[in-house]
């Protein structure tokens, strides 16, 4: 089964840090953009930062010089680590990988979530 688990959210004051990972498991054939969306209470889902697999990186606004993301291709996992925080930065934090896998019914081309982490910035 092809999925990515996420971990290293948690309870942080404001200013703080936090380093989230996510690694993609299975028979993973090649990994494309991986990215963090954030999905605060009554809001919609939000793209964070994303990365390619040559490196290639983009920002939400509201996260450059604060947030930095970056992968391991070998260990098939992104990181996003999070400095500065601040109460706006609270949410459930997801992790989204676009990947070649191969699966029960053949090779696939998938958009995969992760189950997503729960990250709170207290003032």
């Amino acid at each position: 089964q092809v999925q990515l688990v996420e971990s290293g959210g948690g309870l942080v004051q404001t200013g703080g840090s936090l380093r989230l990972s996510c690694k993609a498991s299975g028979s993973i054939l090649s990994i494309d953009v991986m990215g963090w969306y954030r999905q605060a209470p009554g809001k919609q889902r939000d793209l964070v930062a994303t990365i390619t697999s040559g490196g290639s990186t983009f920002y939400a606004d509201s996260v450059k010089d604060r947030f930095t993301i970056s992968r391991d291709n070998a260990k098939n996992t992104v990181y996003l680590q999070m400095n500065n925080l601040k109460p706006e930065d609270t949410a459930v934090y997801y992790c989204n990988a676009g990947l070649r896998a191969r699966t029960v019914s053949g090779y696939r081309t998938l958009e995969l979530w992760g189950q997503g982490t729960l990250v709170t910035a207290s003032s």
